[in-house]
């Protein structure tokens, strides 16, 4: 039964596909505790629940943003 639902593009899913924020801790950039407040000036909390296209876009974009921001202090 698919009773998740993708925060991002509002698909639902089956729980065992479930991507969370917290996937993200296991990178070695950007930070963890980074990327947590990047993601929350978005209104994305840490368990909130993505389909793995979706979190694989949110991935990207924090990752640029990281780069970004540490090309405009060097």
């Amino acid at each position: 039964m698919k009773n998740a639902q993708c925060k991002k593009c509002l698909n639902k899913f089956y729980k065992k596909d479930i991507y969370t924020i917290q996937q993200f801790q296991y990178r070695k950039t950007p930070p963890y505790n980074w990327t947590l407040e990047f993601f929350k000036k978005l209104g994305i909390g840490e368990w909130d629940s993505f389909y793995e296209k979706c979190i694989m876009v949110y991935s990207k974009k924090s990752n640029d943003v990281w780069k970004n921001s540490l090309n405009s202090i060097l």
